[in-house]
C-alpha cells in the first residue's frame, strides 16, 4: 500500500485552462485521424461500431475497488497498448489487428475530447483532465 506521501491524487495533477483545451483538441485530431485511417483499411464500419466500447469493459474493475479500477481503466485508455498493437500488426501485415488498434485509438481519442481523462485512485470522476460529474457543477456554483 502506498503511503499518503507516495499516493498521487486528483488534487495533485488535474490540468486546467488552455492546457485542458489543448489536450481535448489533441483528442479531436486523433479521433479524426484514426477514423480516416480506418476508412482506408476498408474494414467494415459494423466492426468499428461493435468494438468501439470494448475498452470501457475495464471499468468493471471499479467493482472491486477504485484503485484497481483506475489501473485497469488507465491501461485500457492510454495510447500505449493500441500503439504497440498497431506496430505489431503492421510488421505482421495483419490488417484486422491494425483495424482493431485504430478502433481502440479512436475510442481513447473521443474520450479525451469529451474530457474523460486518465483516472486517479480517488474515484472514477477524478481525472487528469479535471473532475467529472454533477458535483463539479454544484461546487463551481458555490465558489
Amino acid at each position: 500500500m502506498a503511503t499518503q506521501a507516495q499516493r498521487v491524487s486528483y488534487t495533485d495533477g488535474a490540468v486546467t485552462g488552455s492546457v485542458s483545451t489543448l489536450l481535448r483538441l489533441e483528442g479531436l485530431v486523433a479521433a479524426v485521424a484514426s477514423a480516416v485511417l480506418y476508412e482506408r483499411t476498408g474494414t467494415s464500419w459494423w466492426l468499428f461500431a461493435g468494438l468501439w466500447l470494448t475498452p470501457d469493459l475495464s471499468m468493471l474493475a471499479y467493482l472491486k475497488r477504485p484503485c484497481l479500477g483506475a489501473r485497469f481503466y488507465n491501461a485500457a485508455h492510454t495510447y500505449l497498448l493500441p500503439g504497440i498493437l498497431a506496430v505489431c500488426a503492421a510488421l505482421a501485415h495483419a490488417n484486422a489487428l491494425f483495424s482493431i488498434a485504430l478502433i481502440w485509438g479512436n475510442h481513447i481519442a473521443v474520450d479525451r475530447l469529451l474530457g474523460y481523462g486518465l483516472k486517479y485512485a480517488d474515484g472514477f470522476g477524478f481525472t487528469h483532465l479535471g473532475r467529472l460529474g454533477r458535483s463539479v457543477a454544484s461546487s463551481l456554483a458555490r465558489d
